[in-house]
């Protein structure tokens, strides 16, 4: 099997992502980084100067990384206080799990009207390099599955409500990477996937669609418990 890099997913055309190799986009991924991991504070107060000599740059880059967080909602700005960390806790990983849980049906309604038989060969190879992977490798594991649903979503003509779905996507990602897979998860997300895509070949959107909302709903409340425990375990 290839590294994980050669299976990195990919967003819906049109869609807006922050540039890798562009000196803002490379001080976007470290400071949500220490975020994510922890390195920068909940609440803590994020000062451009003190954030760029940290990642040896200037603090234009950072002025823009912190906007972009902003819009994910890793970061906050309140007037007279700056920006500080989003703490990371349930209740953002709930709420965002939420909103997937609302527009992901739509878009997988949708989908199944409009499915081909192209789009059907493409979720069953990459369900099959899912299985073949089998979560040996998580970091692919995840790749894969963001690619899966992106075959479903990337058309769709509402593009807002696509480019909504990536990042919140993406930001659930970053989270998640913290924790493993139980083993009822592994097996819900094998199961559920070739439901679904027995579900697109037979027509059935509303089944897709609810089934779909399980889905999001399984996922989010998978890492909800696994803050939980994680949690539980540091009071303890």
């Amino acid at each position: 099997m290839g590294e994980a890099s050669d299976f990195k997913a990919k967003p819906p055309a049109g869609i807006d992502v922050i540039d890798t190799f562009a000196e803002g986009g490379s001080v976007y991924h470290l400071i949500r980084e220490d975020i994510i991991e922890g390195r920068l504070e909940p609440n803590e107060r994020l000062v451009a100067a003190d954030l760029a000599r940290r990642h040896g740059t200037s603090t234009n880059p950072v002025r823009e990384a912190l906007q972009l967080l902003r819009g994910e909602g890793f970061v906050t700005f309140a007037l007279n206080r700056g920006a500080r960390v989003r703490p990371i806790d349930q209740d953002f990983v709930r709420d965002i799990s939420e909103i997937g849980v609302l527009i992901e049906p739509a878009l997988t309604r949708w989908f199944v009207g409009m499915a081909t038989e192209a789009d059907i060969a493409e979720l069953e190879r990459i369900q099959g390099l899912i299985e073949e992977n089998n979560f040996a490798d998580q970091q692919k594991h995840s790749e894969l599955d963001t690619a899966f649903h992106t075959v479903m979503y990337q058309r769709h003509y509402n593009r807002h409500v696509a480019a909504l779905w990536w990042k919140h996507r993406e930001v659930l990602r970053a989270v998640s990477r913290r924790f493993n897979f139980t083993l009822a998860r592994r097996a819900a997300i094998m199961k559920e996937h070739r439901e679904l895509i027995a579900h697109v070949k037979a027509g059935e959107a509303d089944k897709a669609a609810e089934l779909v909302a399980r889905h999001v709903e399984g996922s989010g409340r998978h890492i909800l418990e696994q803050m939980r425990a994680l949690y539980a375990a540091r009071a303890g």
